[in-house]
């Protein structure tokens, strides 16, 4: 069996005996699978994905730091076959690698540092139903493809192309999200507009935002009937002094469920509303803090005006109102999430498009 591989600067074709098994034991070997077992990337399945676009086989759509690997259309293919995606998953493939490489998401932090945190790809648009990508009951988990394989596929790319963990990666503990982080917004029950709409993208375009996240942090609040009630909870629930936005900015997620946002929104709240409720009451005391990891923050890594706070003073948990993302996902329940992010890192937002900027409405427009 021919297997096309990842490993160089250039893509190559190796032989392998005619066998998944055998063709998995290799790529695991040669650390091109990241641990799991694979489907193999033969040159009938990657010149199939390389249908859905419009691109060349050698265009390099990104470099993508650390390692600093160029990530042409031809390895994100073979990587979304080894990850067992459909062919009309490779757009949003596209648009996720594209935001991976902007300088504000700042890859090489989220894939080098201590802090254990992955990609995160949340997908809004018409694309959401076409793909069938999860936005409702059981949003971030497992049994759907395409959510599965699209993650995966994501951790192959940074994992092949971006850079390889053992010699980039030195997480304290690594993120078991590295396997699988994708979701998508519940615009259907959200009662404000989309987040890529937020950021200026058109309404009928889709659009991948990705962010440098830990796992996810449950927030339950079952008896909350009224919008200030469930605010409160979510506020109080997020301050913590192990907390790295009470260390340093970032650009903390809240991920309503529609039963809290239906709740709020019928409280008169906008989505501005919700941020600044958050920015105002989501606040550590200073005292909270260990006097010694206060001192060293203040060395390190935290503002100067923050070094100088009263131990009554209330930090924020953001630097600005407008640096709170606030989505929609999952299905009915009392629950909702919050998702801190790597503090140097800011989420990017990407149209899913052609490669002449073009949204895409639909993958079977692509189809060649």
């Amino acid at each position: 069996m021919s297997a096309v591989t990842t490993a160089e600067t250039a893509a190559e074709t190796i032989e392998v005996a005619d066998s998944v098994a055998e063709v998995s034991r290799v790529f695991f070997e040669k650390g091109w699978s990241a641990g799991l077992p694979i489907i193999p990337p033969t040159e009938d399945a990657v010149r199939q994905m390389l249908r859905f676009t419009d691109r060349e086989r050698d265009d390099v759509v990104a470099v993508l730091a650390p390692r600093y690997g160029e990530a042409t259309m031809e390895k994100i293919a073979v990587n979304a076959v080894m990850a067992g995606c459909l062919p009309e998953y490779l757009p949003v493939l596209v648009a996720v690698v594209e935001a991976l490489s902007h300088p504000k998401l700042n890859l090489s932090q989220i894939l080098t540092s201590t802090h254990g945190c992955s990609p995160l790809v949340m997908v809004g648009g018409p694309l959401v139903k076409e793909l069938g990508l999860n936005f409702g009951y059981h949003t971030t988990g497992e049994g759907l493809r395409s959510v599965a394989t699209i993650g995966r596929a994501v951790s192959l790319i940074a994992w092949n192309i971006a850079g390889l963990p053992g010699r980039t990666n030195v997480d304290t503990f690594g993120a078991i999200t590295r396997y699988h982080h994708v979701f998508a917004e519940n615009e259907d029950q959200s009662p404000w507009e989309p987040l890529h709409v937020e950021r200026g993208a058109a309404p009928e375009s889709s659009a991948v935002t990705v962010f440098g996240a830990e796992p996810a942090h449950h927030v339950d609040d079952m008896g909350s009937t009224t919008a200030q009630g469930m605010l409160t909870t979510l506020a109080h629930t997020l301050p913590g002094a192990g907390t790295r936005h009470f260390q340093e900015f970032g650009q903390p997620v809240i991920v309503l469920g529609p039963q809290h946002a239906r709740i709020v929104a019928n409280g008169g709240y906008s989505k501005k509303d919700v941020k600044r409720f958050i920015y105002d009451h989501a606040r550590l005391p200073a005292s909270r803090h260990s006097r010694e990891n206060f001192e060293k923050v203040c060395q390190v890594t935290a503002p100067k005006w923050y070094c100088n706070l009263a131990p009554d003073a209330l930090i924020p948990i953001a630097e600005s109102q407008d640096d709170i993302v606030v989505v929609v996902s999952g299905g009915a329940g009392s629950h909702s999430l919050f998702i801190p992010q790597q503090v140097y890192v800011r989420s990017v937002t990407q149209v899913v498009a052609r490669k002449d900027g073009t949204p895409i409405r639909s993958v079977k427009d692509l189809v060649r």
